[in-house]
C-alpha cells in the first residue's frame, strides 16, 4: 500500500467567484474577497473552478486570476486553481501555467463531453498527474459533466503519488462512503455539496469545497472545525441554520445565485457571463430574505 501522502488542507475552501465589471474581471474586489476570506478563517481558496465562471474565462484571463491570487494570497493559505478541460492536452498545459503562476494545487474536472472509458479516464489523470508539477485534487461532479468515476478507477488513481484528493460533487453519501472506506487512506475526500457536508465529514470526508462559505467563511470553517473538535451535534446544528440560504444559493444556475448575494453584501456585483444570466427576483427576494435572518443585511 502506498504511503500516506500529505493533507493540503483539512476545513473549508471556497470556491471562488470570478468578479465582472461591464464584461471584464474586476480584480479590485477579487482581491477584497481573497482577503475577506483569509481574515475570516477559511482554510484554502479554490479558483478558475465552476463557481469561478471558468467554461466562460479564456486561458490568459485564467492564468491572470491565477496569478493575481497567488500575490494577494502570500502563502497565508493554500490556491488551488481550477485547470481541468474536456481535452487532455490542454488540461496538461493549463495546469503547468497555473503551477508557473504561483498556484499551490490543482483542480481537475472529469473529462466532459467526451464520455471517455474508465481507462481512458486513467489515463488521463495520470498524464495531467505526470507533467502538471503540482497535487491534484480530483474533481468528480456528475450532474455537470456526465462522467462517473468508479469505485476501481478511483483505487487506481489514488496510488497515484501527485493525486492527492477528490472533490466529491455526487450526491450519494453512501457512495462517497465507499470511496473513503477503500482509498481514504491514499486519498482525502472533500464534499463539493454545501448540504452534504455534515454528512461527508460524518463517513470520514476531511472537509469542503464550498459556494456558501463566499457568503460565510467563517461559519463554514466553524462547521468542519467543530467536527473535528469532536462536537458533531454543535456542527450539525450549524450546518442546519445555514440550510435556507444554502438552499437559496443553488435556487439557480451557480453561481448567479451566490453573486447576487455578494452584491447584496456590497462585496462585488451580481453580473455573470452568458449563457449564464442573473437569477430571478423571487430567488435575489429570498436572499434577502435570508441575509437579513443571518444578520448579514440590515432591513
Amino acid at each position: 500500500m502506498s504511503k500516506q501522502k500529505q493533507t493540503l488542507f483539512r476545513g473549508a475552501a471556497t470556491a471562488l467567484v470570478t468578479p465582472f465589471c461591464d464584461g471584464r474581471i474586476d480584480f479590485e474586489a477579487f482581491g477584497r474577497l481573497i482577503d475577506r476570506q483569509i481574515e475570516q478563517g477559511i482554510d484554502a481558496l479554490v479558483v478558475v473552478g465552476t463557481t469561478g465562471e471558468s467554461a466562460t474565462l479564456t486561458e490568459k484571463e485564467k492564468i491572470a486570476l491565477i496569478a493575481y491570487a497567488a500575490a494577494r494570497v502570500d502563502g497565508r493559505v493554500p490556491l488551488i486553481a481550477g485547470s481541468g478541460c474536456a481535452d487532455t492536452a490542454h488540461t496538461m498545459q493549463l495546469s503547468r501555467e497555473a503551477c508557473a503562476a504561483g498556484a499551490d494545487a490543482l483542480l481537475v474536472v472529469t473529462p466532459y463531453y467526451n464520455r471517455p472509458s474508465q481507462t481512458g479516464l486513467y489515463a488521463h489523470f495520470c498524464a495531467v498527474a505526470d507533467h502538471a508539477g503540482l497535487p491534484i485534487i480530483l474533481y468528480h461532479i456528475p450532474g455537470r459533466t456526465g462522467v462517473t468515476l468508479t469505485l476501481d478507477t478511483y483505487d487506481r488513481l489514488a496510488e497515484h503519488p501527485n493525486i492527492i484528493g477528490v472533490k466529491d460533487a455526487g450526491v450519494d453519501v453512501a457512495a462517497t462512503a465507499r470511496l473513503i472506506r477503500s482509498c481514504g487512506d491514499r486519498l482525502d475526500v472533500y464534499s463539493g455539496n454545501d448540504e452534504l457536508t455534515v454528512p461527508v465529514l460524518s463517513v470520514g470526508g476531511v472537509g469542503v469545497i464550498s459556494v456558501l462559505s463566499n457568503v460565510m467563511p467563517r461559519e463554514v470553517h466553524d462547521v468542519c472545525r467543530l467536527w473535528r473538535e469532536g462536537k458533531p451535534r454543535l456542527a450539525g446544528a450549524r450546518a442546519a441554520s445555514m440550510g435556507a440560504l444554502t438552499e437559496a444559493l443553488f435556487a439557480d444556475s451557480n453561481p448567479g445565485p451566490v453573486k447576487t448575494a455578494l452584491e447584496l453584501l456590497s462585496l462585488c456585483r451580481a453580473e455573470v457571463r452568458l449563457p449564464l444570466l442573473p437569477p430571478p427576483e423571487a430567488v435575489r427576494e429570498e436572499l434577502k430574505r435570508q441575509l437579513r435572518a443571518r444578520h448579514l443585511l440590515r432591513e
